[in-house]
């Protein structure tokens, strides 16, 4: 099934430019690729939830990623919470935060086989969020790998990982994307994501299409929309999505990344 929806895609949209690694903001699979060394990518966003009776807002969604070497991502992601129920009061704070750290251990080049290892510690928020529910409970470690290969004209990105609690159950994410480039400014993608715990909530699968429009060699655009495929009982979105802008910086992040240093340069060169 899932293979055919990335053929499907890949005939549908046309074109003929080549398709880059396409998960990572604004998706929610991650995929191996690093900004470069001494390079900075910032991903700032809004991230809407409805749910029946509910809904929720990430505003902002702060994604800090530097690179160390061609290989390595330090990575820091928190974001700022307004959350509603039916008869509830509105709720706000800083949620969990999730710092971490990407290493890309295979790379056979564009055409070739991509894997990373990303572990991410979620911490555990302020005693004020907790009573909101706005943050969980507890720490927890995030352990997963990241696979990307090229399959004719569309890019397809896999992520299987586990949270891991020190006290509590294991949950469990498997996300897929697959997209491809349409122009030199264009790359759309499909999502398919699994969130499940054992023997206990979450358990649901979500589908979403978006991509990135290329404002600029510095600046990119970055939405996706999407719903539950599992339905949308027991607090399961009826949509959710992601509107936000990235901007990629060099030497440290004293400049704008210049055009002579563009997404694809970085990537084809990783």
């Amino acid at each position: 099934m899932i293979l055919r929806i990335a053929f499907l895609l890949g005939s549908s949209l046309g074109g003929t430019t080549r398709a880059l690694a396409q998960g990572g903001p604004p998706f929610q699979t991650n995929d191996p690729g690093t900004p470069g060394d001494a390079n900075w990518e910032i991903n700032l966003g809004v991230a809407p939830v409805f749910a029946r009776a509910t809904s929720s807002y990430q505003v902002p969604q702060v994604d800090l990623n530097f690179g160390v070497g061609d290989r390595v991502q330090l990575t820091f992601e928190v974001p700022y919470v307004l959350q509603s129920g039916s008869g509830a009061p509105h709720e706000s704070g800083w949620s969990n935060a999730f710092p971490g750290i990407k290493w890309r251990f295979l790379d056979q080049g564009e055409d070739g086989w991509q894997a990373s290892i990303f572990p991410q510690l979620e911490t555990r928020g302020s005693a004020a969020s907790e009573r909101e529910q706005i943050v969980g409970p507890a720490t927890r470690m995030l352990l997963p790998v990241e696979v990307t290969h090229k399959l004719g004209p569309v890019d397809l990105d896999l992520e299987v990982g586990v949270y891991t609690p020190k006290d509590g159950v294991q949950e469990h994410i498997v996300g897929l994307v697959a997209g491809r480039s349409i122009s030199d400014r264009w790359d759309v993608a499909l999502e398919l994501y699994n969130d499940h715990a054992t023997g206990a909530p979450p358990n649901q699968t979500t589908m979403d299409l978006g991509g990135r429009y290329k404002i600029s060699e510095s600046f990119i655009a970055l939405f996706t929309a999407g719903r539950s495929v599992s339905g949308t009982a027991d607090g399961q979105p009826q949509f959710f999505g992601y509107f936000g802008i990235q901007v990629l910086l060099s030497d440290y992040g004293r400049r704008l990344q210049r055009a002579t240093q563009s997404i694809k340069d970085i990537e084809e060169r990783q």
